[in-house]
Order: structure tokens, then C-alpha cells, then sequence
């Protein structure tokens, strides 16, 4: 099987060569570089290193870490490759780690592998606070969104696909900025692709990064609800129709309508002074359990669907 290893580049000047002098040649057959309108020409740093191994794909107008990864993708298929690894050029992923990362893919255990920071206590005692507090968050919503409740640590940059997943997912579909992971996960979760975990230690220095909070703040959200909309809309309503297809028709229209005529009520009992009767209220609060508890059951029902290899 041929093994590539795509490493986005951006300001990644002073950390490409330390990451690529890492790299098991003996176990990786092409080197994928894209240096993504690199501020300090990442890709200028390799000229001297062997041509038939190592590929610069040089960018004329920076697409995001997600575009670079992209271009990459598309050019491991091009070359053959069966495996594609997925590695940031900042050095806070060891290449060492490769073997352990691309086993369960040799092993036909999953379609894709991420790393995992999370399971290693050394690496949770140095990863900033603020960091550690908001990746928790955020795999939570993660598994939520995607569909892959048994994973953690989603925005992972460490990762790897087979060649028979990734042929099956339409890449110019996919986010170019830092939602790419998230995004991968989404439509991976619609082709009932198995993902899997791979406890990989993390290393911080002082690389330098692109993300910029206020922006993921903003635009995440909205890309995570949209991909839940088409996730749930596709494996439970065009793909496929089971119980939890039923109980969100019903639960979901009953909760609303349940919360706008509460709304309604208690707008009406605040003008007019008249407090609502026993009835009004349960007419309410009845429907409103019920139609969560039946959304909490279709929940259930996701998290029992996450892909699993037979």
C-alpha cells in the first residue's frame, strides 16, 4: 500500500525541516508539501531534498489550512497513494507516531484515525487552560453535530484516511478554513465511514497560530448547525427512515409549538394581570416533556448508529 504524508504549510518556516528530518522514510512513499502563499516560502526550504519523494504544491493565493489539505489530498490520489496521513508543518505532532497512527487502517479496524491528545496527563498539565477548556467544549458539540459520540479531541490535525473513504467524499464541498476537521467528520459520519481514536502525545512550543477566536466564535456555529441539518437530513430521512427519523417529525414540531404557545400564554398573562388555570399550564408542560423526551430517544438512537466495524 502506498503511504503519503500531506503537510499544510503557513509560517511554518522554522519548524518544516525539524518535522520533515522525523518523517520514517522507510514507511512513507511520497512527502506532499503545500505551501499555502507561506509567508516564509516554506517550500523553498526542501529544493535540495529528493524530487521523486518530496512534492511542494506552492499556492498563489492562500486557500486556508483546509484548501491546503485538499490540494494535497487530491494529489496523493493522483499519485496512487492508498493511505493519506495528514500532518501540520508546526511541529507539534511527532512523525514518529506515524506507524501507531495508520495501524488500524492496515488492519481494516477504520476508514479514518485521528490522534488524541487527550489521554495523555503530560500533555493535559502543559496545554494552555483556556485551550484545554474549550476543546472539551467543543467535542462535545463535536460528537453532537457529527454524529461520532465515541471520539474526542475532534480538531485534531493528526490524521489519517484510506483511499476508498476519501474517493467517496465530493472535497470541493469542504470547508477550506480551520472547519475542516469538523467538516471531514460530518461527511464522513454520512458514508458510515468508521472512525476511530489514537492516543498520540502533543508537544507546544511557540509555533504560532493562524486561528483567530473571534472568527471561530462566529462562523462555527453556523457551519456545525448546517452540517447537522444535512447529516440528519440525509442518514434519517433520504438514506435511510427508522425510529429516529419518526421521533424527530414528531418531537420536534410538538416542541416548538409547545414553547411558542407557552410564550403566548405568558405574554397574555403579563398584559392582562389574569394568571393562567392549571390546565393552560400542563397544555403547555405536557407537550414539551414529552416531545424532549422523544428528541433525547432519537439522540440515543444516533449515538447507538455511530459507524462500527462489524
Amino acid at each position: 500500500m502506498k503511504k503519503a504524508i500531506v503537510i499544510p504549510c503557513y509560517r511554518a518556516g522554522d519548524t518544516l525541516l525539524d518535522v520533515l528530518s522525523k518523517i520514517p522514510q522507510d514507511l512513507i512513499d511520497y512527502v506532499i508539501i503545500i505551501d499555502d502563499m507561506c509567508p516564509d516560502n516554506s517550500g523553498q526550504l526542501i529544493k535540495g531534498l529528493n524530487k521523486d519523494k518530496f512534492i511542494v504544491i506552492f499556492h498563489k493565493k492562500n486557500k486556508g489550512v483546509g484548501g491546503a489539505v485538499i490540494s494535497g489530498y487530491r494529489k496523493a490520489l493522483e499519485l496512487g497513494c492508498d493511505i493519506i496521513i495528514k500532518l501540520d508543518g508546526d511541529g507539534q505532532m511527532n512523525p514518529v507516531y506515524v506507524s501507531e497512527l495508520i495501524d488500524p487502517l492496515l488492519k481494516d479496524k477504520a476508514d479514518y484515525v485521528k490522534g488524541n491528545r487527550f489521554n495523555d496527563a503530560n500533555v493535559l498539565r502543559v496545554m494552555p487552560k483556556v485551550r484545554l477548556l474549550g476543546n472539551s467544549f467543543l467535542s462535545f458539540v463535536v460528537k453532537f453535530v457529527s454524529g461520532y459520540w465515541d471520539i474526542m479531541d475532534p480538531t485534531n490535525g493528526y490524521t489519517a484516511i484510506h483511499r476508498k473513504v476519501l474517493e467517496q467524499i465530493n472535497l470541493s464541498r469542504i470547508s477550506n478554513d480551520y472547519f475542516f476537521e469538523i467538516n471531514m467528520l460530518i461527511e464522513l459520519n454520512i458514508i458510515n465511514a468508521v472512525v476511530m481514536d489514537v492516543s498520540l502525545p502533543a508537544q507546544y512550543g511557540n509555533e504560532v497560530s493562524s486561528l483567530k477566536i473571534p472568527n471561530v466564535m462566529i462562523k462555527f456555529p453556523i457551519k456545525m448547525f448546517k452540517g447537522l441539518i444535512k447529516r440528519v437530513f440525509l442518514k434519517y430521512f433520504i438514506y435511510d427512515f427508522n425510529m429516529a427519523s419518526v421521533y424527530i417529525v414528531s418531537g420536534l414540531p410538538i416542541l416548538i409549538l409547545s414553547f411558542l404557545f407557552g410564550i403566548w400564554q405568558w405574554r397574555d398573562s403579563c398584559l392582562t394581570g389574569i394568571p393562567r388555570s392549571a390546565g393552560t399550564i400542563m397544555l403547555v408542560a405536557l407537550p414539551m416533556v414529552i416531545s424532549f423526551q422523544m428528541l433525547l430517544t432519537a439522540i440515543n438512537i444516533d449515538i447507538f448508529n455511530t459507524p462500527k466495524r462489524n
